[in-house]
């Protein structure tokens, strides 16, 4: 079985009860819900992995008590999966993706009109700020003298203190999540009280810019060299893929740029043993775990062991009608929902998947009239929950368990050519020309997709990212990077849900804060425009 770590995580019915905690940040610190207490369930070494494979299953499962129940007490299961409520966030609002269903809060995003009231949002910020809740619990149960009062030495006590590092790597991931879609949420550390009266501040993004770069370069020799950790499990790798996307995006989050940073921690990526997967297909399939050089971390899914309505199991569902779905591996499935606009399939050569093979698409109709109509544009294929020989993997029906890279070199590549382009120092032109046409020699085959010096451009890069990185949850941050998200010139169907495309008001480059949240929280103030 692939997911050999998060399996643990269904012991996790002990660590929740640690990690007991509330959605709200009125009540990030609630009092665990049991007899069974942080002394018992840190008092071994095996008890701190466990506990780590809850930090880690906050990203995998809604819960620990099953496919439709939630950690996050008054969000529904179904809005409270962290990589189906970001995949939202992040594709639906752009021209990758629309999707058939009517559910509260979901057509806001291509219609961009949601506001602070909106659920899915609610739903998302919520995981988001569970999780950094239950990596600072589990943080402060690393605390060398706690570890020594349950009477852990030697290496028990530091392979401790290197999951704690990890904690503080998917903390700092989490706090860069709301950053660049909230701007300024809540900050809580493991230094701040326990206690529902405590009420966590702002501290404005250029404080929390830096509070994630500090962490980041804090833990860098802390964590295992890359490629030296146990699948699944954030590396140095990680941390320098996490400080490069960091960068690139740096004058969108403080207004100062940051390329030259950018190309430095790409080259350290780049320069660590990855290599790209030769086949760009079996980058998304249920053995994409197997003998795979390129994803340097993913979450982590298992159709048995790991089920979640949300993560792959949706990706790969709500792409499919039932009609097709055994073709895509979930036989049981098939939700008919999400495909993509010509926003996206025009980024390819036609006829699709020739030469350009990420152009993974299925349907015979790329115009959508009606967004409502799953059978108006082309369904994407890119996530299958089958192997590479073809077959099913075990207990393939619903669930899935195709791993979801959040991290992968292609990224660094991109990464690197365009900060030599916006003008860091310390890269080179041709070395960027170089990988790019590494990512074009893939997706042709061979040489005829190369390109030159000269073709290589911004929009170059924009449409570029598109064409390796589509259905990721790269595309909102893109579009805000490049100053198109909002923008009444760059345009794709039903953008502002208008059929021909329209712009938006540019504060929604930035989500708002949940209402919900600030009716429980004094101390919270409104991004602008809400």
């Amino acid at each position: 079985m692939k997911s050999h770590f998060l399996k643990i995580a269904g012991l996790g019915a002990m660590v929740l009860a640690v990690f007991g905690l509330g959605s709200c940040t009125k009540q990030l610190n609630r009092l665990p819900t049991n007899s069974i207490t942080a002394d018992q369930a840190f008092s071994t070494p095996q008890g701190y992995k466990e506990a780590l494979a809850k930090v880690y299953g906050a990203f995998a499962l809604t819960s620990s008590n099953g496919p439709s129940s939630s950690d996050l007490g008054g969000i529904d299961a179904g809005t409270s999966d962290f990589l189906r409520m970001y995949w939202n966030a992040q594709e639906l609002p752009t021209g990758e993706a629309v999707c058939a269903w009517n559910d509260p809060g979901l057509p806001d995003f291509h219609n961009m009109n949601w506001n602070s009231s909106n659920v899915m949002l609610m739903g998302l910020y919520s995981r988001l700020m569970f999780g950094i809740t239950v990596c600072n619990s589990f943080i402060k149960q690393c605390n060398p003298s706690v570890v020594a009062g349950h009477g852990i030495s030697g290496k028990d006590a530091q392979d401790i203190a290197e999951y704690s590092a990890e904690a503080r790597f998917l903390r700092a991931y989490q706090y860069w999540a709301l950053m660049d879609l909230f701007g300024n949420p809540p900050f809580v550390t493991d230094k701040d009280p326990i206690g529902t009266n405590f009420l966590p501040k702002q501290i404005g993004e250029d404080s929390l810019f830096n509070y994630i770069q500090s962490e980041l370069l804090a833990i860098q020799t802390e964590l295992p060299q890359p490629r030296q950790n146990e699948y699944g499990r954030a590396d140095e790798g990680a941390d320098w893929a996490l400080l490069a996307r960091l960068y690139l995006n740096a004058q969108v989050y403080t207004g100062t740029a940051r390329y030259t940073d950018a190309i430095t921690y790409s080259e350290k990526v780049m320069n660590a043993g990855y290599s790209l997967m030769p086949n760009y297909q079996n980058l998304f399939l249920a053995d994409n775990n197997v003998n795979n050089p390129e994803i340097i971390l993913p979450i982590n899914y298992d159709g048995i062991y790991t089920q979640n309505y949300g993560g792959t199991t949706f990706l790969v569902n709500s792409s499919v009608g039932a009609d097709s779905a055994a073709a895509f591996g979930v036989p049981s499935g098939g939700w008919a929902g999400n495909r993509s606009t010509t926003g996206l399939t025009n980024l390819f050569p036609s006829p699709y998947g020739t030469p350009d093979q990420r152009a993974i698409f299925y349907g015979n109709d790329a115009t959508i009239n009606s967004i409502a109509d799953f059978k108006q544009g082309l369904s994407v294929g890119k996530f299958k929950n089958i192997t590479a020989t073809g077959a099913l993997p075990p207990g393939a029906g619903t669930f899935c368990s195709v791993d979801f890279p959040l991290f992968r070199l292609a990224e660094q590549y991109l990464i690197y050519a365009e900060a030599v382009l916006r003008g860091g120092q310390g890269g080179d032109i041709n070395t960027a020309v170089h990988y790019i046409n590494l990512l074009r020699e893939r997706a042709y085959g061979n040489s005829s997709g190369d390109i030159s010096s000269n073709q290589l451009t911004l929009p170059f890069i924009l449409d570029e990212r598109g064409r390796e990185l589509y259905w990721e949850c790269f595309r909102r941050t893109d579009l805000v990077r490049f100053g198109d998200f909002t923008s009444g010139s760059y345009l794709w169907p039903w953008k502002g849900g208008v059929p021909t495309g329209t712009g938006a008001p540019s504060f929604m480059n930035l989500y708002p804060i949940p209402s919900a949240d600030l009716l429980a929280n004094s101390n919270l103030k409104q991004n602008p425009g809400y």
